[in-house]
């Protein structure tokens, strides 16, 4: 096995494109598999001969991009997700520190949020719309909920984790305790909080779309649920799609950022047998 360091150049132009051109052959090859079953009423393990082609997906997604109700869905979306998951990074990061360099924060809210963390935020809906007073504040809970405990979680191990000499360093040369929680724990713990934060980002998407789904009166989910009802196929896939790529946006950006802010950590670019 070969490793090319992070300072040695990284890959070459022509390996990069060549990754690239693999990766669009590998959707293309998967969109035209879809197109064959379904257009030749395949049946297998599973039926494709009930779902939509590709021409018809496509027609119907040309046909919603001419809408005003499409990217009113999609903005509405946006709003929830990126409200519920900054609520979460923020709270989330927040905690995880506390969690993890303080004992009386992990004696007293510790045990609570273990308790929580297990149960689905998709479960809470009966309670969000019980406890806030408009569907819009209960769906902004949900998905804060979704992406809050991997953030907490995350940033609390990355904490735990850093060596303790890094922390002995700081205070013999005459640091207080925020030099090391600003020189240390935060810088330290970075890579951590932003792999919390790529699965958080991912997670939110899952419950803000069943959230819509289940008690919303606009978003790409609700829109997509609504489909279903009138038995609009090529609608509910023009909706799955647009999931997928706004899920994928997202969390391309998160990682964007976070890449640009650990700029500094040793990186292995390529690794070939």
């Amino acid at each position: 096995m070969v490793v090319r360091g992070a300072r040695g150049g990284g890959r070459p132009r022509a390996a990069v494109w060549r990754s690239r051109l693999i990766r669009l052959a590998s959707v293309l090859v998967a969109v035209g598999a879809w197109q064959f079953l379904t257009a030749n009423d395949i049946r297998l393990w599973v039926r494709f001969d009930t779902l939509p082609t590709v021409t018809e997906i496509v027609r119907a997604f040309h046909k919603q991009l001419g809408t005003h109700t499409f990217y009113l869905d999609l903005g509405q979306s946006l709003i929830r997700i990126l409200t519920g998951f900054g609520l979460a990074a923020v709270l989330g990061v927040t905690l995880g520190v506390a969690l993890g360099r303080s004992r009386w924060v992990a004696d007293t809210i510790g045990p609570l949020t273990e308790l929580a963390r297990p149960i689905p935020a998709i479960a809470v809906v009966p309670v969000a719309i019980l406890l806030f007073p408009d569907d819009e504040a209960g769906i902004v809970f949900i998905t804060f909920l979704a992406a809050f405990f991997p953030v907490m979680v995350s940033t609390r191990h990355a904490v735990r984790a850093l060596p303790t000499i890094w922390e002995d360093s700081v205070r013999t040369l005459g640091g207080s305790r925020w030099d090391v929680l600003l020189r240390v724990v935060v810088p330290g713990s970075l890579p951590g909080v932003f792999s919390g934060l790529s699965v958080g980002i991912g997670v939110a998407w899952i419950c803000v779309v069943s959230a819509e789904m289940i008690s919303g009166r606009l978003g790409v989910g609700y829109r997509t649920w609504q489909a279903y009802t009138i038995v609009d196929y090529p609608g509910v896939f023009v909706g799955i799609i647009t999931i997928g790529v706004l899920g994928y946006g997202t969390s391309a950006a998160v990682e964007l950022i976070g890449r640009r802010v650990t700029h500094w950590l040793p990186r292995v670019p390529e690794v070939t047998k």
